[in-house]
């Protein structure tokens, strides 16, 4: 069975905290590692300040159990000392999956 559903979610760093995000960014792996209805889950950059989260779920509860989780808590933690603006974050039916 394919995901459904996903989330993306785009962040810009603030100057001089580029660094920063990436390595909040690399240690969220370990908390999503932990979420069992998390089917996928991306961290990357997309230029030199605005990184990107993309994750994938079988049910819509699974992707509220995620947006609800320990990597959105800290985002909204850790997010005024290192994002230059609040993160946009979209909830996206996914219409076709290899």
């Amino acid at each position: 069975m394919a995901p459904k559903y996903g989330v993306l979610a785009l962040v810009e760093a603030k100057l001089g905290k580029e660094q920063e995000v990436w390595d909040f960014l690399n240690g969220a792996r370990a908390a999503v590692l932990k979420e069992s209805g998390t089917r996928t889950w991306y961290a990357f950059r997309v230029n030199d300040y605005t990184f990107g989260i993309f994750d994938t779920f079988d049910t819509e509860e699974d992707r509220q159990a995620h947006l609800t989780g320990a990597i959105p808590a800290a985002l909204a933690q850790h997010g005024p000392t290192l994002l230059s603006k609040d993160p946009d974050i979209r909830q996206i039916e996914l219409i076709a999956v290899k």
